[in-house]
């Protein structure tokens, strides 16, 4: 097992090159092998995965450049472990559901390249690892967009990049210069996360570097203002690349808070609470009420999404063991749900090439088995009790009602307003007369598109009802790393808050 994690990660990128060997015709069959392989790996490493462990397991470090302390590390605890699975998971499923026929093999091997890269990322624990890994997904999903999507799609793409990039840039800096203060620090250079965990650093200083790893993970949430690139990348990007995009990809910059930004700068961390929680809140009802006046039903997807991580940054910067905890599993959640509701608006589309409201209605009829699919993820996407959904979210603002019990009232309203704008689409979609003639004689789900949708549904209910299996390693691995918060704080003021969040948890210095 002590290579188990670079298996993991390089997997996909051997078997993107050996794609390039393999028959046109045989491709898809190929590419769903290798991701249920990967897939498979990613089980063996949860199987083997000490759940009462709240540490780092499976370290593995090869030295890259010793001198300077850049240096391949990588390591999986309860926080990564799962969003290693559902990546691995939601890859694999949407190549099970790919109905694209253009350049299949290109789409392909390059949906197995970006598989690695999303996988690194929530592996490595060396800074500049990590940010290579970072920067080079863009360029697949650069890839799918530009190729793949609709007809503004070469916009879509270059938004996308130049956003997510520029935003990177400014991480850097922050990561070139946090390490530099690790030499002045110890003499020693090192960009090991680990190894910086150790570093107390000026309440200043911290503020400074928690504004420049801001800029990169808030741009990939994205959090409020820094959204407007999202519903371009879906509303053009092909089903796939929507689904790996809300899925996978957006998960990326809420980790990244999970991992460096509150364990590294824990007093700014503290600071920032309301700040975050502001921009939050903006996310949750402003594109919640946008998404209410969208016509195109992808869209309403797409503001869902912003409004929906909007919660789980309340829930990161809730700074207590509920919170986080809460957030983590909403990650997964949404993960599941958002991209099962991209690869059923993809269904429709097949279809009918349009994801216009006002050309459905009365869907119900003659597709029973999608409108019922339909149905249930709709209400996981709401937080609908027993669901997936509903688990994250309550936990997300169960631990920011410590916070303000006043902001978190206002966070709930997207419950309201996700049921509201959800509920108006479905009841336009799916109930009603058959009012269009190219409705009347719609093919409901297939095989490819049940062995698709099923599992997922399955899970939506599984994890709805019986949560502990992820709950468990992950509440452990949160509450060591708000133990290292609490070592780490140099001002008596947030030492005293996060003691305060976290004392109904049992998580004191």
């Amino acid at each position: 097992m002590d290579y188990i994690l670079s298996i993991l990660i390089f997997f996909p990128l051997l078997a993107a090159l050996v794609g390039f060997l393999v028959k046109d015709d045989s491709i898809k069959a190929y590419g769903i092998l290798a991701t249920a392989l990967e897939f498979i790996i990613s089980i063996i490493v949860w199987i083997n995965f000490d759940v009462s462990n709240p540490n780092m397991q499976f370290l593995q470090q090869v030295l890259v450049i010793p001198t300077y302390g850049i240096n391949y590390v990588v390591g999986v605890d309860g926080i990564s472990l799962f969003l290693v699975i559902m990546t691995t998971f939601m890859t694999m499923i949407s190549l099970v559901a790919l109905s694209e026929k253009k350049a299949l093999k290109n789409l392909i091997i390059t949906v197995l390249f970006l598989e690695m890269t999303m996988v690194g990322v929530f592996l490595a624990l060396d800074a500049i690892i990590f940010y290579l890994f970072w920067e080079l997904s863009l360029v697949p999903m650069l890839y799918i967009i530009g190729a793949w999507g609709g007809k503004l799609r070469i916009y879509a793409a270059i938004k996308f990049f130049l956003y997510t990039f520029l935003g990177s840039l400014v991480m850097l800096i922050g990561m070139l210069y946090l390490g530099y203060i690790y030499y002045q620090t110890t003499g020693n250079w090192s960009f090991n996360i680990l190894d910086w965990n150790m570093l107390l650093l000026p309440f200043d200083m911290q503020l400074m570097l928690f504004l420049a790893f801001f800029a990169g993970f808030a741009i990939k949430v994205p959090m409020f203002p820094f959204h407007t690139w999202l519903p371009y990348a879906h509303g053009q990007a092909p089903t796939i690349g929507s689904v790996i995009l809300a899925a996978v990809l957006l998960k990326m910059g809420t980790y990244g808070f999970v991992r460096f930004s509150l364990p590294l700068f824990p007093d700014a961390s503290v600071y920032m609470i309301i700040p975050m929680a502001i921009l939050a809140l903006i996310a949750i009802v402003y594109t919640a009420m946008v998404a209410f006046a969208q016509e195109d039903m992808k869209q309403v997807i797409a503001y869902s999404s912003v409004s929906h991580m909007g919660v789980i940054i309340l829930g990161i910067f809730a700074l207590n063991v509920e919170g986080i905890s809460g957030a983590i599993f909403l990650m997964i959640s949404h993960g599941i749900v958002s991209g099962a509701l991209f690869m059923l608006v993809g269904v429709i589309y097949e279809r009918r090439h349009t994801k216009q409201i006002s050309e459905f209605g009365g869907l119900a009829q003659v597709m029973p088995k999608y409108a019922t699919i339909f149905a249930i993820m709709l209400m996981a996407s709401i937080g609908l009790p027993l669901t997936i959904g509903f688990v994250g979210e309550f936990l997300s603002l169960l631990g920011f009602f410590k916070v303000s019990p006043f902001l978190t009232i206002i966070a709930g309203l997207t419950i309201i307003l996700g049921a509201i704008y959800m509920l108006v689409m479905y009841k336009k979609s799916f109930f009603g007369e058959l009012t269009k003639d190219e409705n009347k004689k719609l093919l409901d789900l297939n095989k490819k598109e049940l062995s698709a949708l099923i599992p997922l549904v399955a899970l939506v209910i599984i994890l709805g009802v019986y949560p502990k299996p992820i709950l468990e390693p992950v509440n452990n691995s949160v509450s060591k790393m708000i133990e290292v918060m609490n070592a780490k704080t140099v001002t008596k003021e947030a030492q005293a808050k996060i003691i305060d969040l976290n004392s109904i948890s049992g998580v004191e210095k």
